[in-house]
């Protein structure tokens, strides 16, 4: 049996542990949160390292991209987390986020009636999530990207993809430096909501993005809304008809109710691929994940 162990720094309120079979394969996958604690996650690490097949990197990633094609950024800190382990190979999603992502809206177009056309569309934070804006645009969205607004606290809307690669291109060198806790909300942070921000959710059709971040500023009524997005739990859906989204969609898979981050989805393919990370592309990815039965999960909820 293959095993495949996340790491987060987020809540331990949000951990599992299911057992999956793909391609012939059985795979073990956990999720263990550290509530924030970056001394609890490398204790963590060091302790399965070359005891379980993938580590899956989360609450944070390992690299940030300045644009589709851009400049590749390690962040200090997680590098500093992940250089505690020796044996096992690690991923942070960035790997297949990109193609999935993207992949995920042309499915949603061919194989749904759900009509993205002239939405209005508000990407939290889409400097992780380039291939998610990409696709969006080519749907024929209407673009908002909060890059500004919900990681730097400047309420400023961006609406071109152009503008926010410049952005990106300054800004993303002096983020990679900044300690984690700066760049995303860990441990008790993900529990908090802050609704200062809620009149861009009120503004949009679609909201897209990581989940704890959609769900520390949506506000209590989403009436009609499309939310895309991942790491989903039983509870969360229920939270989310309870607000009255309409349409859940998540792009990483659903195994036993709960869809994992991207990061633990790569490390699922890495496990069932044989091969370490830095042998597989984006597009062996996508390859793996349709072989694999790969589908979106799409859920009317209201």
């Amino acid at each position: 049996m293959k095993k495949v162990l996340g790491v987060s720094l987020g809540s331990s309120t949000r951990d599992s542990k299911v057992k999956i079979e793909l391609l012939g394969e059985e795979i073990e996958v956990e999720r263990r949160g550290t509530d924030g604690s970056v001394p609890k996650m490398m204790q963590i690490y060091q302790e399965y390292d070359g005891k379980v097949d993938v580590f899956a990197l989360g609450g944070t990633d390992l690299y940030l991209y300045s644009g589709p094609s851009g400049k590749r950024y390690t962040i200090k800190e997680s590098a500093r987390i992940v250089s505690v382990i020796k044996k096992t190979p690690i991923v942070d999603g960035t790997g297949i986020k990109y193609v999935l992502e993207k992949e995920v809206i042309s499915y949603v177009r061919k194989n749904t009636d759900i009509d993205f056309q002239g939405k209005k569309a508000l990407v939290l934070i889409t400097v992780d999530r380039f291939g998610l804006a990409e696709g969006l645009i080519e749907a024929g969205c209407q673009m908002v990207f909060g890059d500004l607004i919900f990681c730097l606290n400047v309420p400023i809307p961006i609406h071109r993809l152009e503008t926010l690669s410049i952005v990106a291109k300054l800004l993303i060198p002096i983020l990679a430096n900044l300690p984690i806790k700066y760049l995303y909300p860990t441990g008790e942070k993900q529990e908090k909501s802050n609704l200062k921000y809620s009149r861009f959710f009120y503004d949009a059709d679609i909201i897209a993005g990581d989940y704890l971040a959609i769900s520390q500023y949506m506000p209590s009524e989403m009436g009609g809304k499309i939310v895309i997005t991942n790491t989903i739990t039983l509870q969360n859906v229920q939270d989310l008809k309870e607000r009255g989204v309409k349409y859940l969609i998540t792009t990483t898979p659903q195994f036993q109710g709960r869809s994992f981050g991207t990061n633990v989805y790569e490390g699922i393919l890495v496990a069932i691929s044989g091969k370490r990370p830095e042998e597989l592309t984006g597009e062996d990815y996508l390859e793996l994940a349709k072989k694999s039965g790969f589908q979106p999960r799409i859920e009317q909820l209201n």
